[in-house]
């Protein structure tokens, strides 16, 4: 079972009102590869790096399984950079810079193997990439989307066109109301159906996720942390740990069901509350499959109650 990621794999500068990361590893397929690995040994990467890349880095997502020949190294370019700055309420956030850098022009190119990958994560880029990534893939099982206001605001059209494509669509509630025009959740959520994706799930950060499919919903609380160090990456790795998990079902029972999908929500949002306790990917990168279960043991136990007794 392979899982083809596409995503920046990057560097971010990140500054919080508790501290500042320096110039970290980052980007969308960094964080999805990383948790993609914990659950399958076969995986492909497309993105693009410069010359200024850590080969390290590079070094463990192929340690994890990951083959990166679809990754493109531009000689004496320079990665992708983005920087910004975190309010007190560590939700709102400011971009500082944008470096696009070696994204401009790029046009991706799917390795031979990669062409037949099962699972498709198409993480946050320009539509007009995730197209023409989604173009070079002969027949995957399911395609997971994510995206963001930004592509609502400057490339509706594409964006449409790539969303008719895809099984499960990810996005935060301001961006499913963006989209659809809907206030109420459900209503956005049953407009995003229409435009072709049969799974919606709709992300509130530290208030947890909403899954709809057809007439079923599913909610799942965030973990509760004492401290958070950096939320950057936290919705890149919940993609990561959905399609992940959704694909060693697969593997194990030939389908993927409801009850997988329910489960691949939780997993997700355990494995996103470790990437904000570090600064860039350094908490995934040490995340073992002992801390994973442990902590998933604990949030459980958030919604876990006994039978109702009705008072007589």
């Amino acid at each position: 079972m392979a899982v083809l990621t596409l995503g920046t794999v990057a560097f971010d500068t990140i500054e919080t009102p508790f501290g500042n990361s320096g110039k970290v590893v980052g980007g969308a397929a960094s964080y999805i590869a990383l948790a993609v690995s914990h659950f399958v040994r076969k995986q492909h990467l497309v993105s693009v790096i410069g010359e200024d890349f850590p080969q390290a880095f590079l070094s463990e997502l192929s340690g994890r399984g990951a083959c990166l020949n679809g990754l493109t190294r531009v000689e004496g370019g320079e990665s992708f950079h983005w920087s910004g700055k975190y309010h007190e309420d560590m939700v709102g956030r400011d971009t500082l810079a944008t470096d696009l850098n070696v994204l401009i022009g790029w046009e991706p190119r799917v390795c031979k193997s990669g062409n037949n990958a099962d699972f498709v994560m198409l993480g946050n880029l320009d539509p007009t990439v995730q197209l023409a990534v989604l173009d070079q893939v002969a027949a995957p099982k399911l395609v997971v989307l994510d995206t963001m206001n930004f592509w609502m605001d400057v490339a509706l059209d594409n964006l449409k066109n790539i969303i008719a494509r895809v099984d499960v669509l990810t996005v935060n509630d301001e961006e499913a109301r963006q989209l659809t025009g809907e206030h109420f959740l459900p209503k956005a959520a049953r407009a995003i159906h229409a435009m072709g994706p049969k799974t919606v799930v709709i992300k509130k950060g530290e208030h947890g996720a909403l899954m709809f499919q057809d007439e079923k919903v599913f909610f799942a609380p965030a973990f509760p942390l004492e401290k958070v160090v950096d939320p950057t990456g936290a919705g890149d790795t919940f993609a990561g740990g959905f399609i992940g998990y959704l694909a060693s079902r697969h593997e194990a029972t030939g389908e993927v069901s409801w009850e997988d999908m329910k489960q691949a929500v939780t997993v997700g949002s355990v494995m996103a509350s470790f990437t904000c306790e570090a600064f860039g990917t350094s908490g995934l990168q040490a995340l073992t499959a002992e801390d994973t279960l442990r902590r998933w043991e604990e949030y459980t136990q958030l919604t876990a109650c006994g039978p109702l007794v009705w008072p007589a």
